[in-house]
């Protein structure tokens, strides 16, 4: 009988292998977003039944669209990156920045937004914070942030943040004027399809100004990730109650043809008892 192997460590990649890692500007030309908008949404529709969103409104509606948007969620599995370049592009709608550990594995990523971070020294890992606040300063640009800085257990209680999202936020609205902070509470469960979906559920934004950017970056890290547990919870709450209403698809597999006449049989079934 194999040993189970350890499945989570509190050493970031990068420190705990030591490796070195060359800040890489990110950009994004057309032809490879393109490309990789394709790629990565073909990786999702083959591995999951469905996409969705929960109160996309918030973001639409109440963040200002004078400020970029940093959107923040929980980091449980190799899947999230390319759930979040999916929903930056086919929901948010903005030119993605993604902040990622060990790039040099995957430098083409540099293409598409993303650049890397090395936490094998806070020197290094100031760097790429550094380079994200001078960049941020378009609206339509959007950068994606697992503020926990490692990945952790389904679920995992209590969700604490490190205080890099503080401080680019903080640095972001002092520099270019303002920046919008969207939490996101993601999750992968199955509901009643032979395989998992993804959901995502928009908090309300909070924007920060200049005027309001003076604060103690130790303290408002400690609220948002209450506040951010809050809403990862009654996301949690809803879905043991079977409440997936407000769920907007982003998109959603076709039944295959067995699965079709399945339902057609259980409708057919439902009319007649009514009709009784």
């Amino acid at each position: 009988m194999q040993k189970t192997e350890k499945l989570y460590s509190d050493i970031p990649p990068t420190r705990l292998r030591n490796r070195k890692e060359k800040l890489r500007k990110a950009h994004n030309y057309h032809f490879f977003t393109w490309l990789a908008d394709r790629i990565l949404f073909r990786m999702l529709s083959h591995r999951f039944y469905a996409l969705r969103i929960k109160n996309l409104e918030a973001f639409e509606q109440r963040r200002n669209k004078n400020f970029p948007s940093i959107i923040y969620a929980p980091h449980m599995n190799w899947w999230d990156g390319i759930v979040g370049y999916n929903l930056m592009r086919r929901a948010f709608k903005v030119r993605p920045r993604m902040m990622i550990e060990e790039m040099n594995r995957f430098p083409l990523f540099a293409l598409i937004g993303a650049f890397p971070i090395n936490k094998a020294s806070a020197q290094e890992a100031v760097k790429s914070l550094k380079y994200i606040i001078d960049d941020l300063k378009s609206p339509d640009l959007g950068f994606w942030i697992f503020p926990q800085g490692i990945v952790k257990p389904p679920n995992y209680r209590p969700i604490e943040f490190q205080t890099g999202l503080a401080y680019v936020a903080q640095n972001v609205a002092k520099k270019h004027g303002g920046v919008n902070l969207i939490p996101l509470a993601v999750n992968y469960t199955f509901l009643r399809e032979d395989r998992p979906e993804c959901l995502a559920q928009v908090g309300e934004p909070i924007i920060i100004t200049k005027d309001n950017a003076k604060f103690d970056r130790h303290e408002f890290t400690i609220k948002i990730q209450k506040e951010f547990e809050i809403l990862c919870d009654e996301q949690l709450k809803s879905f043991s109650k079977g409440e997936v209403e407000g769920y907007e698809y982003i998109f959603r597999q076709d039944l295959p043809w067995n699965r079709k006449i399945e339902k057609k049989l259980k409708n057919i079934a439902l009319e007649n008892i009514d009709e009784q």
